[in-house]
């Protein structure tokens, strides 16, 4: 690959083709098609390489997937679009009715399932002979814990569920996602960092970042809608939006603030107040479809790269075992984080009961988990990382995306679908 365009060149006309495919014949969700496709085409490519090794079809297709930098790609790029527009179209009204249950999902649930993911999985490692100190057990509970938002507002567009479950959902998605990724940092730099970080110092880093990217997607957020409000030009409008986006993501990369909590907070700025007080009705047809076409664009390219990270990805029997142990092991730690707040929501909100099943099951793991998992040392600690973490997010991503609906039916009341 000699030129810039070459790699999204071929992740476009990957998406192009395999969501051609799965429209053509498979009929599933677009997401998990691409993944299904992706992953089955890097299976083919693997037998023919472990067939025919002169060819050396494997070492060509690791060598590209290893140019490709999975986590700055999304983690320094792509999410910010992504989050933008996922925030945008989720009702704050709904949102703000449902805001202690939201915050206390994406916080004491973040940390809760942090904890069990890291217990389990430290327990079962160390059985089946890997040396896993605890501290690097607590990234794995850190990185596997979000559900990703991408993935979970991907399978949302094609749902109809209440108002007050999907902004449950998709509010939780998007800010425990912010919750969890700087958890992240603060066990990372513990785990893996030269220099030592104590209880104080890691306590304010994560109240930095987190309250930080909140400050600064509501400032610029703000400053935006003002912008938008003073004009009436929809192609100026969706430019100010796009650099909305970039600006204030570069801003929070380059003083580490949480970016992702930025880019919620500005999304539902300019998805709430913006649309209905700054837009006129052609601007609001054009923004909201431009976004919608970028949204769908990223995903499928995004979850291409998902599909296909499984030729980097090492296997051995021992590898397997620790895998399919934390496939359960994550829904269980699920299970309980969400267990535990809905519990106590249900005290103040009667619809939260019985939505329990329906928010462990529609919590999806996606591509921020890889994204993270990839941005660690590279370490034998961060191969048995990735090859658990790429396990259980291709079984959320397809089992779960598959079922969430027939899961969404059986829990809930007919009358509320």
């Amino acid at each position: 690959m000699d030129h810039i365009l070459d790699i999204p060149a071929l992740i476009l006309v990957l998406a192009a083709l395999f969501g051609w495919l799965n429209h053509r014949f498979l009929g599933l969700p677009m997401t998990v098609g691409l993944v299904v496709i992706a992953l089955v085409t890097s299976m083919g490519l693997l037998a023919i390489d472990a067939l025919f090794p002169h060819l050396g079809i494997g070492d060509s297709v690791r060598n590209l997937m290893s140019s490709i930098d999975f986590r700055a790609t999304l983690m320094e790029g792509m999410l910010s679009f992504l989050l933008f527009a996922g925030a945008m179209h989720v009702d704050l009204d709904e949102l703000l009715n449902r805001k202690w249950t939201v915050l206390t999902l994406a916080s004491a649930g973040v940390l809760l399932a942090t904890a069990i993911n890291a217990a389990g999985f430290w327990f079962f490692a160390n059985w089946l002979g890997f040396a896993v100190p605890v501290m690097t057990a607590l990234v794995f509970g850190a990185l596997i814990a979000p559900t990703d938002p991408v993935a979970v507002l991907a399978v949302l567009k094609r749902l109809k569920v209440p108002p007050q479950l999907e902004a449950t959902i998709k509010g939780e998605s998007l800010f425990n996602d912010g919750v969890a990724v700087v958890l992240f940092s603060v066990l990372a730099t513990i785990a893996f960092g030269s220099d030592p970080v104590t209880l104080q110092s890691g306590v304010q880093l994560f109240l930095v970042e987190a309250l930080g990217g909140a400050v600064l997607g509501f400032f610029a957020g703000t400053i935006a809608f003002y912008a938008l409000r003073s004009l009436d030009d929809y192609v100026l409008e969706v430019i100010i939006t796009l650099a909305l986006v970039t600006g204030a993501y570069s801003i929070a990369l380059q003083f580490h603030l949480s970016g992702p909590i930025a880019m919620v907070i500005a999304g539902l700025i300019i998805g709430n107040k913006g649309v209905r007080y700054a837009m006129s009705d052609v601007t609001k047809q054009h923004l909201n479809k431009f976004w919608e076409l970028l949204d769908e664009i990223l995903n499928a390219a995004l979850f291409i790269l998902i599909g296909f990270e499984v030729m980097v990805v090492q296997f051995n029997q021992n590898l397997i075992l620790l895998s399919l142990i934390a496939i359960p092991l994550v829904l269980f730690s699920r299970w309980v984080s969400v267990g535990v707040p809905i519990s106590i929501a249900s005290l103040r909100d009667p619809f939260t009961r019985g939505t329990v099943p329906i928010l462990t099951w529609a919590g999806l793991r996606g591509g921020i988990s890889v994204a993270l998992v990839l941005s660690l040392p590279d370490t034998d600690a961060r191969s048995v990382l990735l090859t658990v973490c790429y396990a259980v997010v291709v079984f959320s991503v397809i089992v779960q995306g598959i079922t969430v609906e027939r899961v969404i039916r059986k829990f809930l009341p007919n009358k509320l679908l």
